[in-house]
């Protein structure tokens, strides 16, 4: 009873087994016998870890997303093509000065990119410095286009070898075709001619909308700023043919456009009075003409091919000439009236209430010189005979693509 009471009255202070005053009363011969000492993570304190000096990373750069405009390591391509760059080859004319144009000279293929100057119309081929809107082509690029385009070509195709090639891009062999629409031939078009002839010998392009009234422009556009052949044509049907020495690996660099660049201003076509009449009769003329019955109504994205004989035989029989133009683009139908001008030729009355009205003139004489292209075309053979490649179960096939497609030059009223 007397030891609880004094225990009671001086207890033994508690410590935890690891701090320093539980080591005085609880002391273990364990230290001594083993030679145990503990881990530095039980020991109280522990020494504190040498510091070693803090080394300064490098940053890393930031996040840069690849961008066509990034040219600090970069030179201007260079393009050997002996032609000038256009946006459009078939629709737009060096021939015709504009007289303005509707933003700064900003190349569409990017800063610094080409070593091409855009002049707002072109990139010319010529001097790269040039600032002026008009280019003056040298005369040896015609020369060196000549050259190139029979390096490629080769030998010409016989018979046999055109009429497989024909049959081999009709629509039931194959659906790689491309397209050409109201702005003709444009000049990435160029590059995707060259990649469809990395798969075949001979690509189908089928032709719509305004570019079809002058046909043979389109042709020759074609071959010229592709060095191609057209082995075949139907309607709006053409067979592009690449060349029996051409090398895809070896195919010249186009450079593309990365925008649409916008159409400088040119004259207006519409005068307030026409040559030769007064005010007055000019009214009368435009009155007069809306009231014309209609010679025929285009049809959206048509095939206008057989447009101009048909205006020039109406010229035999009446002065005035209307072509109902409902549905169409306003953009559309100017620049159809404009080609007539230049084709048939005749003179541009208005464009009002969505038709077109032409006038042939005071001493209007027809043409007979201007040849336009068939619908069906012929190609000769190598030994001068004339092969018609086009047989019965071609023109067929062709015949049902141009009725698929809706190749209308309006209907008759």
């Amino acid at each position: 009873m007397f030891v609880i009471r004094l225990f009671r009255q001086n207890p033994i202070p508690f410590a935890h087994p690891h701090t320093p005053s539980n080591r005085c009363f609880c002391y273990s011969k364990l230290r001594d016998h083993y030679a145990f000492e503990s881990p530095p993570s039980l020991s109280p304190k522990p020494p504190p870890p040498e510091l070693k000096p803090r080394q300064n990373k490098p940053l890393k750069p930031r996040y840069k997303p690849p961008s066509s405009l990034d040219l600090a390591d970069k030179k201007p391509k260079h393009s050997d093509l002996p032609f000038d760059f256009q946006y459009s080859y078939t629709e737009t004319s060096l021939s015709v000065r504009p007289i303005g144009l509707r933003e700064p000279k900003f190349s569409p293929f990017g800063p610094g990119r080409l070593d091409r100057k855009w002049t707002g119309v072109c990139a010319p081929a010529v001097d790269p410095k040039v600032s002026s809107l008009e280019s003056t082509e040298d005369p040896k690029l015609e020369e060196k286009r000549r050259v190139m385009w029979e390096n490629i070509q080769g030998e010409p195709l016989t018979g046999a070898e055109r009429k497989t090639l024909v049959e081999t891009c009709q629509k039931k062999k194959t659906k790689r075709q491309i397209n050409l629409g109201r702005d003709g031939l444009t000049h990435n078009m160029l590059n995707d001619i060259y990649n469809h002839w990395k798969h075949a010998e001979a690509v189908r392009i089928k032709c719509l909308g305004v570019p079809t009234v002058d046909m043979k422009n389109v042709c020759t556009q074609l071959e010229e700023k592709t060095f191609g052949k057209i082995i075949h044509r139907h309607g709006g049907f053409l067979v592009l043919y690449r060349g029996r020495n051409y090398n895809p690996k070896k195919r010249p660099f186009i450079p593309l456009m990365l925008w649409r660049p916008h159409e400088p201003v040119y004259p207006r076509l519409i005068k307030t009075t026409i040559d030769g009449l007064s005010i007055n009769e000019t009214k009368e003329m435009r009155k007069k003409g809306l009231a014309v019955p209609a010679l025929t109504r285009l049809a959206k994205n048509g095939y206008y091919g057989s447009l101009v004989p048909m205006v020039r035989d109406a010229f035999l029989s009446c002065e005035l000439v209307r072509i109902d133009c409902q549905g169409l683009e306003k953009s559309d139908y100017k620049k159809i009236g404009c080609k007539l001008r230049d084709l048939v030729p005749c003179i541009l009355v208005t464009f009002e209430k969505e038709q077109i009205v032409v006038w042939r003139g005071k001493d209007y004489q027809p043409s007979e010189s201007e040849c336009f292209l068939t619908v069906r075309e012929s190609f000769d053979d190598v030994d001068g005979n004339t092969n018609c490649v086009d047989n019965d179960d071609d023109n067929q096939n062709f015949d049902d693509e141009c009725s698929d497609s809706g190749f209308q030059s309006g209907n008759n009223e």
